[in-house]
């Protein structure tokens, strides 16, 4: 299922890096496609929105509410 997440707080690659790395370490078969102008986060996952919301939380990073 594909969630479409806006995230604020990406700055740099290294936003993206730690994003995709917590999305994926949730669910190693996640795709990830971040745009940082757009402050949108594509995730195509089996997991649901919640978890996925949870996991860039942990990250430091701010999620609007869908």
């Amino acid at each position: 299922m594909e969630h479409l997440l806006t995230v604020s707080g990406m700055s740099c690659g290294h936003c993206e890096r730690a994003i995709t790395q917590a999305l994926q370490q949730l669910d190693p078969q996640a795709k990830v496609h971040i745009d940082r102008l757009r402050s949108s986060v594509r995730v195509d996952s089996s997991q649901p929105r919640d978890r996925l919301v949870q996991a860039i939380t942990e990250e430091g990073y701010a999620v609007a509410p869908a």
